[in-house]
């Protein structure tokens, strides 16, 4: 039997068998990307942790079970695991003939985000409540469908040989594809999804060969818009005391600046090695909001120190360092896009939570890849390793 992948599971001889089938030179085993897969379960495996001390004495939000957080942490995170093993087994290409399957059902969630099924957390309203304590939030699973949908219309040509690099009016398709979603996460308002997704699409072009001028004329529409988006009002009270804060910390810092600068006095106190699990001030006297979700590096920072802390961002600059080769090595443009588009997805999305703890970025409600607590955010990223492993997988034993 064989999979999509094109592996044998099946019908090797007596002298093949046991770990020496598991491990030889055509083997899936061998073929996939380690790093990638120890990094990506080790930070899933310290966010568990993390999102336990931030959890366990908050009995307002943890319906008295102080394990409720961390038994679900590691429930999304075998989920996702289970994803990336479907993924795998799928593989990339198979999935570039769904895409226009894949797209329609994406759209479709987000658009029932804005009907009364859809309900609002934070500010935001970007979630589907399915009962059971369990929610949706459909943007997070935008993003793949994004990179898989750009990468297939801007490689088609190229990959089979009628074109060196994407033409304009296939650059366009591919902008109109991005911008349907965008537009309506725009509209919830969900203005870190949006920017992610922005950074996605600029990484997809660059990876694409598309012209320069396409690059910079986005980056120059991308700033014009902004002012375009503050001058006619468009977000929301609560969005643009963010930016304000951002711009004056010390503005209001009892309400709006108050995350920002609670943030920043737990990561400044842990020092070097941290006050210790389960032992920071901050944390324990849950001062810093959303502490499991956005605000989980200030746990590291506390408890952990800059060592932990570190060590998270070392963990996470594995993962995009393997997906930056798996992008170079690959021989099809289009696996060197999908590969790209998650690199710019994880780096920003990365930076973002990371710097907005520190109060170098703007606080915006994204969650730390693998990290922070939250399924539909713990699924999707999962299902980009698994992209990145089928990619990896599907290259010439060679390269």
């Amino acid at each position: 039997m064989t999979g999509a992948n094109g592996f044998s599971v099946s019908g090797y001889g007596p002298e093949r068998a046991g770990w020496t089938r598991v491990f030889a030179r055509d083997s899936l085993a061998r073929r996939l990307d380690w790093p990638i897969l120890l990094s990506a379960i080790a930070l899933s495996l310290i966010g568990s942790v993390l999102v336990f001390s931030a959890t366990r004495n908050r009995t307002e939000i943890n319906q008295g079970d102080p394990y409720f957080f961390l038994v679900r942490h590691l429930l999304n995170t075998g989920i996702g695991f289970a994803l990336m093993i479907g993924t795998v087994w799928l593989g990339h290409r198979t999935l570039r003939n769904a895409v226009p399957v894949l797209y329609g059902l994406s759209v479709l969630l987000i658009l029932l985000v804005l009907t009364p099924l859809g309900s609002t957390v934070n500010g935001a309203h970007s979630w589907i409540q399915l009962g059971g304590g369990f929610s949706l939030q459909p943007s997070e699973f935008v993003k793949i469908t994004i990179i898989l949908g750009m990468a297939m219309l801007l490689a088609a040509r190229v990959d089979a040989g009628d074109k060196p690099y994407p033409d304009h009016r296939t650059v366009v398709q591919a902008l109109g594809l991005a911008a349907v979603p965008m537009l309506i996460v725009m509209l919830m308002p969900d203005l870190g999804s949006v920017m992610v997704m922005v950074m996605i699409v600029l990484g997809v072009l660059l990876a694409s060969g598309a012209s320069n001028r396409w690059i910079f004329g986005l980056i120059g529409a991308g700033a014009a818009g902004a002012v375009a988006v503050w001058q006619l009002h468009i977000l929301d009270d609560y969005q643009i005391a963010r930016f304000a804060a951002f711009a004056n910390p010390s503005l209001d810092p009892a309400g709006v600046g108050y995350n920002t600068n609670q943030a920043r006095i737990a990561i400044g106190s842990g020092g070097l090695t941290g006050a210790g699990l389960f032992h920071g001030s901050q944390t324990t006297g849950q001062f810093v909001p959303e502490q499991q979700t956005d605000f989980v590096f200030t746990v590291a920072g506390e408890e952990l120190g800059f060592v932990g802390a570190g060590l998270i961002v070392v963990l996470l600059g594995v993962v995009l360092w393997r997906a930056c080769r798996i992008a170079r090595e690959t021989t099809e443009l289009y696996g060197t896009i999908v590969a790209a588009g998650i690199v710019a997805w994880f780096a920003f999305q990365s930076f973002e939570n990371i710097g907005m703890t520190l109060g170098i970025m703007p606080v915006t409600g994204l969650p730390l890849p693998f990290v922070s607590y939250g399924g539909s955010s713990m699924f999707a990223v999962w299902v980009a390793v698994g992209l990145l492993q089928s990619i990896r997988v599907q290259r010439p034993m060679s390269a």
